[in-house]
Parts: structure tokens; C-alpha cells; sequence
């Protein structure tokens, strides 16, 4: 019973931390065509800090905690190949992440150098990691 509670805040928590990794750098598309002397340059620093800050991190967080808890509790998924790949895509979203936290670092010191054509470009990650995740979880390939 506890197991399913424990899956069950898992996929919360993650379809949170996806909210937030799409959700981020489409504020950076808009974001990058603003003037730095603009107010809604402001407004778009403060939304990117609150989704960051009360959205993103925490998601994240809560989303590894469960899924350490899964794990704990069928620690033979380590030895499946596919786990793996997931577990390795998983990583990949994190460093994204971290990227994403940069990339709002250097709005709030003015320094962006990006367009929004690269904004929109790099919005697409987060949806093919997803992808990836879902198909390797759900359908479990023998990948050797």
C-alpha cells in the first residue's frame, strides 16, 4: 500500500519538475527580446526566480527522494540495462537543470548573450529526455 503512495508522489513531484524544465526556457525566449532597462525585464527575473526557487528545486528534490524510495525497495531494477539508460537521462535532466539555473544567472547580471531562436531550440530537451524516460519505464526493452 505504501508503495503506491510512495509512486504516486514520485510522478507528482516529476510532472512538476517537467512544469518547470518546459516551462523556464520559454520565459527565456521572451525574456531575451526584452531591453535590460525594461521593467518586464524585472518581471520575467522575479517569475524565473519563483519557478526556480518554489517550482523547480523543490520538485526536484522530492522527486529523487521518491525515487530513491522506489529504488530502495527494488534495488534489482539497478541491474536492468534499461533502468540504466533512465537513471542516465535522469542525470542529463539535472545537468539541464543546472544549465537552465545558469542561464538565469546571467539575465539577473545582464550578460545574456543567447536569442530567442536558441531559447526555442533548447526548450525542446526536456520533451525528448521525457519521451525517452516514458518508453524506457513503461515498455522495459531488453537492451542486453
Amino acid at each position: 500500500m505504501y508503495y503506491l503512495y510512495i509512486k504516486s508522489f514520485h510522478l507528482i513531484f516529476l510532472i512538476a519538475w517537467m512544469a518547470a524544465l518546459l516551462y523556464l526556457p520559454r520565459l527565456f525566449v521572451y525574456h531575451s527580446s526584452i531591453s535590460i532597462t525594461s521593467s518586464s525585464y524585472d518581471l520575467f527575473l522575479l517569475m524565473e526566480k519563483r519557478l526556480i526557487n518554489i517550482i523547480a528545486i523543490p520538485a526536484t528534490i522530492l522527486t529523487f527522494l521518491f525515487g530513491n524510495m522506489l529504488l530502495y525497495i527494488h534495488n534489482e531494477l539497478l541491474y536492468e540495462n534499461y533502468f540504466i539508460l533512465k537513471l542516465l537521462s535522469v542525470l542529463l535532466l539535472t545537468i539541464y537543470q543546472v544549465y537552465l539555473i545558469f542561464v538565469y544567472l546571467s539575465f539577473k547580471k545582464r550578460i545574456n548573450k543567447r536569442s530567442a531562436k536558441f531559447y526555442r531550440f533548447i526548450n525542446e530537451i526536456p520533451t525528448i529526455f521525457m519521451i525517452i524516460i516514458i518508453l524506457l519505464v513503461v515498455l522495459k526493452p531488453n537492451l542486453g
